[in-house]
């Protein structure tokens, strides 16, 4: 195979690397380790192999005769494309591709049932449109070791994803402009984008990715081991998946080839420890780069470069990439979900001080993140369709536009909502038709000054994130999309391993305040509570209302109001009607000093209006990940709020989270939700309440 895998993996001297600079800046310490490094690094490695991160000589085995294969089927399918079109016998004979990997195979971190990405370069003659994804595909559809085939020729990335041997792979194509495809071709060269076009410049972007960061860390074996390490931190805190807003896998890759650059001598125990203590302080957006940015105004692509486009200025996290031409590769990163991966940095510096003073061992820093105990309130996403094959393609669909639910909730809350997506999807083994569902925290920005009774009324923002997922050009009946608002307490079992939720601990109870558990703090000095044991919240006096709400059923996304104590409505003010789009109500921050809403009623977003907006051409394109940070006017153009101009001088505070202090009933389970989906889509059904998030300060 032409893998070009021949990127050395010695680990250079340490007089060699003190005195070579990598990277784009002088190293930060060429210091080597001492005994105590070497020996932490020894458990480090002992630990990863314990927790199962490598696979097994068998499988490495079945993963190389996998590739063997796959390329030799794409041998055989140019060579009869060769053919077919009239070449010379000679050209038929010499006809070739060549399979090249990228991803985490090709950077050495793989694990066990790691997705194998692949690409398969072939001849000028030969192409994505009809040959790759019509004659191939018919080639691999009639092969009986080939499942799960399916051809995404759309995508930004254009892919066939299918299984070989049970292995996952994702292969592309790229056609360069040569009739006769070298074996040993060298992808790297900047000579194979000449006369290419941007998708195929895309596909070949991995590869060439990969190949230039291995060239451009001081001791790849080192290398190898803190990303391996890195990416199984980052699964089990939740903050590895790049479709949701936070850090894939070459994202990472970058993030940790550049702390080698600074520690070119380090060990990995010192560069998993460096890696967070650099990035807790880096001063984002300033970008991390591996090297300069090549411009190449011969080939005239399009590199990343916030001076000359107002698009790129946006990117709050920007990680480039080496390979030209360069690109940020961590765009779908928000303000939200950097937050998120802020306070996971400090909280994983912590610990990594406390290793090296010997006050903890490296299974605290991979403690799974308790998401489900870390807000007082959850969005939650369930996604259902008519049969399995649907629901996997449905679900993939709306997976990748839960980062645009982020954005949107951000851009009509003025960024005070703060959202917590989390990238793992749970299922309710009960259930009847193929569904999943996500999750997604909400807090308050902490610091944001509130009113008793001011809400976050963010129903147009779901309504508009509803037809966004539903303008799917593959939808098909069955396919639904239903949002909830749920409280923590009320979270469903099945996301709980083997249906357990850990108890709370229990408050005691206030005798001042009937039905309501008092803060400890509280009691009077006799206040003490029995031997026996606290006593718990009251219940019975919530049993009329509660009793009264189980008698109708209520589509999911009614529960998204709030209630006060004795489980009536807190009225929602009216949000400010914005002059330039009928029907829809403007962001809280665009309303004028004089533009209070009246202190009685609601209004509630136009349906009539929104189909029509809604079936527009906004919904009919991909826009780019930036596009949804403002509200826009009806012909589509971009109108920021003034409120959503972000700093980009500073460092983000590791800790902004806040807190809803709402009270909120439970939500309805996945049959209600299917039952009454018919009048969950009639914006006038008496029975549904307001999506609604109140900001009532607690005392």
């Amino acid at each position: 195979m032409g893998s070009t895998d021949n990127a050395s993996e010695a680990s250079g001297s340490p007089i060699q690397n003190a005195v070579k600079q990598y990277g784009i800046t002088k190293p930060l310490s060429s210091a080597g380790p001492t005994n105590a490094d070497l020996q932490r690094t020894a458990e480090l490695e002992k630990f990863l192999v314990e927790a199962s991160l490598y696979e097994s000589e068998v499988e490495t085995t079945k993963r190389q005769e996998v590739l063997l294969e796959i390329e030799r089927i794409c041998k055989e399918w140019v060579k009869q494309l060769t053919l077919q079109r009239g070449y010379t016998d000679q050209m038929v004979e010499e006809a070739n591709a060549v399979i090249f990997t990228f991803g985490s195979y090709r950077l050495g971190v793989h694990g066990p049932g790691a997705d194998l990405d692949t690409l398969c370069v072939g001849p000028s003659y030969v192409n994505r449109e009809e040959d790759f994804f019509m004659v191939l595909h018919e080639l691999l559809a009639e092969n009986e070791e080939v499942s799960e085939l399916h051809p995404v020729p759309d995508a930004h990335v254009p892919v066939m994803k299918f299984k070989f041997r049970g292995i996952s792979i994702d292969l592309l194509y790229a056609s360069v402009s040569l009739l006769v495809v070298p074996q040993d071709l060298d992808i790297s060269q900047q000579s194979v984008l000449y006369n290419i076009d941007e998708a195929t410049v895309r596909s070949l972007n991995g590869c060439r990715v990969a190949d230039m960061i291995l060239r451009l860390v001081p001791d790849v074996k080192s290398f190898r081991t803190t990303l391996r390490c890195l990416k199984y931190w980052a699964k089990r805190r939740g903050v590895y998946s790049n479709v949701t807003g936070f850090l894939g896998g070459v994202n990472l890759a970058l993030l940790v080839a550049r702390v080698c650059q600074f520690y070119p001598n380090a060990v990995p125990s010192m560069l998993v420890s460096r890696f967070f203590r650099v990035y807790t302080q880096w001063r984002w957006p300033n970008p991390v780069m591996l090297c300069a940015i090549d411009a190449n105004e011969e080939l005239g692509f399009t590199v990343w470069d916030p001076r000359k486009f107002h698009g790129d200025r946006k990117h709050l996290m920007p990680i480039i990439t080496p390979a030209y031409p360069c690109m940020n590769s961590s765009y779908n990163v928000s303000s939200s979900t950097l937050r998120v991966m802020m306070e996971q940095f400090n909280h994983a510096n912590k610990i990594c001080q406390e290793i090296e003073m010997n006050k903890a061992a490296w299974s605290a820093l991979f403690e799974p993140y308790q998401f489900f105990e870390a807000y007082k309130n959850y969005l939650q996403v369930e996604v259902a369709a008519a049969d399995v094959e649907d629901h996997r393609l449905w679900k993939g669909w709306v997976e990748s536009r839960l980062r645009q639910l982020t954005l949107k909730i951000e851009r009509d809350t003025c960024y005070k909502l703060q959202c917590h997506p989390y990238p793992y999807e749970f299922t309710d083994t009960s259930k009847q038709v193929p569904h999943c569902a996500f999750f997604m925290g909400l807090s308050r920005k902490e610091g944001v000054q509130v009113q008793d009774g001011q809400q976050f009324d963010i129903r147009a923002t779901v309504d508009e994130f509803r037809l966004d997922v539903n303008m799917y050009m593959y939808w098909k009946p069955g396919m639904e999309v239903y949002v909830s608002h749920i409280r923590r307490k009320n979270i469903p079992s099945f996301v709980f391993p083997e249906g357990y939720k850990r108890p709370r601990p229990v408050r005691a109870h206030n005798p001042d305040r009937s039905g309501v558990a008092a803060s400890p703090c509280s009691q009077s000095d006799g206040g003490a509570s029995p031997a026996g044991g606290s006593l718990k919240r009251k219940r019975d006096g919530d049993n009329d209302y509660a009793s009264a709400k189980q008698q109708k059923q209520i589509p999911p996304e009614s529960d998204l109001g709030n209630q006060d104590m004795n489980g009536d409505l807190i009225p929602c003010p009216i949000r400010a009607h914005h002059p330039d789009r009928p029907g829809v109500a403007a962001s809280p921050c665009s309303q004028s000093d004089g533009g209070a809403s009246p202190a009685v009623g609601s209004l509630k977003r136009k349906r009539d209006g929104d189909n029509d907006y809604g079936t527009s051409a906004k919904h009919q394109k991909q826009g780019s990940p930036e596009s949804d940070l403002g509200n826009r006017d009806l012909s589509g153009g971009l109108m920021l709020a003034s409120c959503s101009k972000l700093n980009g001088d500073t460092v983000l505070s590791g800790n902004e989270e806040g807190t809803l202090a709402g009270d909120f009933e439970p939500s309805n389970a996945l049959e209600a939700a299917l039952k009454a989906h018919a009048a969950s889509s009639n914006s006038d059904d008496p029975q549904k309440q307001p999506l609604r998030l109140s900001l009532a300060s607690t005392a």
